[in-house]
């Protein structure tokens, strides 16, 4: 089994910066990646950003390229999202997921997730 645990969300206004932390526990030997997924209201779970353990090779939705990024600390404990320039429609629950299998480019769908924290909330402001 694998803990994740998300903190860092919180209000801010629209172009500010967040940086959302995930820490992971238990048997992270068994992941191969970890991921980034949003909730907002009515919508549907959203891709955000993944990273792979091993190589730290990154991937990203098209809706936060370029102001989202990814990185991990050496360890398989920690990963972050730094999110700059944010926008009203960044809003959601943002969670944090561990896969257990991955190629040398980390999974970008959700069902390929086995671990799920709980989630941590992000309001922008206009």
């Amino acid at each position: 089994q694998v803990q994740l645990v998300e903190s860092g969300g919180g209000l801010v206004q629209a172009g500010g910066s967040l940086r959302l932390s995930c820490a992971a526990s238990g048997r992270t030997s068994s992941t191969d990646a970890m991921g980034w997924f949003r909730q907002a209201p009515g919508k549907e779970r959203e891709f955000v950003a993944a990273i792979t353990w091993r190589g730290g090779t990154t991937a990203y939705g098209d809706s936060v390229k370029g102001r989202f990024s990814a990185s991990r600390e050496n360890g398989r404990n920690t990963v972050y999202l730094r999110m700059n320039s944010l926008k009203p429609e960044d809003t959601a629950v943002y969670y944090c997921a561990a896969a257990a299998a991955a190629g040398w480019r980390p999974p970008i769908g959700a069902d390929e997730y086995a671990y799920w924290g709980q989630g941590t909330q992000v309001t922008v402001s206009s």
